[in-house]
């Protein structure tokens, strides 16, 4: 570790429930943290009155601001970076914005809520040499570490097939001071659970894929008078294999449950739970030719129940660090959460279309 950390001063643009339970428990973690950079929050912007008032208590001598457009205007010349935390319809104005007057952008999912306006981002990174990096924070649970880990040792085999389950009895709420329920909105979310969930089941596929779908089937459907759907189910075809995916918000318990197929054994997540199935070798079969396998089962807290996630944003803000010391405007994070857009706009075509095949263009 060098002897003086590298401090980097930011603003958060949105300061709603993750912003306030998850990135920023993070923040005040991090500036006490062993590690090489320092991300201090010196200001926020938020368009509802009564969040600002809750920003200033939470940050104590942080300059607050009514939009984005003021903060930047202010102070766009001496922030390093910004935090967008706002609902998607308006990631990519804010971003674009920034990075326009020089700023670093970590960004919530999903990155957009089109293709052309995800597109717009990463060409805006590319042309004002400032770095676009997504949130993808699953990829930082502990437990998913962990099948990371067993995946590099090729224990199950290369992997060919994943089925990744989110089940949520109901949508997150938003703050209520603003609108508890644009989730449910179109406008405000550019779609439902699939826009919502979507894009952290996919870019965990394509990491244990190893490859990005070439098609996609789906359906949807919507429970209620609202404008997004609360149920996705469908499956992608990938040049490695398949990955078949459950969205719902209409389940009767929260939990995740993830399978990933290789051809030497499996590993199965559900929530903290985590087994891993190796298959025996040939001369361990059964009498009647069958397959023995070896199953080894480990708990990993991961604190699935807290909705902030805030425990899983230190590690990443770190690789946001390294990002911004490396000049890397655009890198793999970027372009997954444009496919992972590509991918979502291909299902929702698909869904409409009663479940026909659906190409997912290569737009990366």
């Amino acid at each position: 570790m060098s002897a003086r950390k590298r401090l980097r001063r930011g603003a958060i643009v949105g300061f709603g429930f993750i912003a306030e339970n998850g990135h920023l428990p993070a923040y005040h973690e991090n500036q006490t943290s062993r590690t090489d950079s320092e991300f201090e929050v010196v200001a926020v912007a938020d368009i509802c009155h009564s969040r600002r008032a809750a920003a200033a208590r939470a940050i104590p001598g942080a300059r607050i601001y009514e939009s984005h457009v003021s903060l930047l205007r202010e102070e766009g010349h001496t922030l390093d970076f910004i935090d967008i935390t706002t609902p998607p319809h308006a990631h990519s104005r804010i971003a674009c914005d920034a990075m326009k007057h020089g700023v670093h952008v970590m960004c919530e999912k999903p990155l957009a809520t089109t293709v052309e306006d995800a597109r717009a981002m990463i060409e805006e990174a590319a042309r004002s040499k400032r770095v676009l990096f997504p949130v993808e924070n699953y990829k930082h649970a502990p437990v998913i570490v962990a099948v990371r880990q067993v995946l590099e040792t090729g224990m199950i085999g290369v992997v060919h097939d994943v089925t990744l389950q989110t089940f949520r009895n109901t949508h997150a709420r938003g703050v209520k001071e603003w609108n508890e329920h644009w989730r449910r909105e179109k406008r405000y979310a550019g779609g439902g659970v699939a826009m919502d969930h979507g894009s952290h089941t996919f870019y965990l596929a394509f990491e244990w894929l190893k490859s990005y779908p070439t098609s996609v089937t789906a359906k949807m459907t919507t429970r209620g008078p609202f404008d997004t759907e609360d149920t996705f189910v469908g499956s992608a075809t990938f040049p490695t294999g398949l990955a078949a995916v459950h969205l719902t918000w209409n389940a009767g318990v929260r939990k995740v449950i993830y399978t990933i197929h290789g051809d030497k054994g499996a590993i199965r997540v559900e929530d903290d739970d985590i087994e891993v199935a190796v298959m025996g070798n040939a001369h361990e079969a059964l009498l009647d030719g069958s397959t023995t396998w070896e199953l080894k089962t480990k708990k990993v807290a991961s604190e699935w129940m807290d909705a902030g996630h805030a425990a899983w944003f230190r590690s990443m803000f770190a690789q946001f660090g390294t990002a911004i010391d490396h000049n890397d405007f655009v890198g793999r994070p970027a372009l997954d959460a444009l496919r992972c857009i590509a991918l979502i706009a291909a299902a929702y075509d698909s869904a409409r279309d009663g479940c026909r095949e659906r190409q997912v263009p290569d737009v990366a």
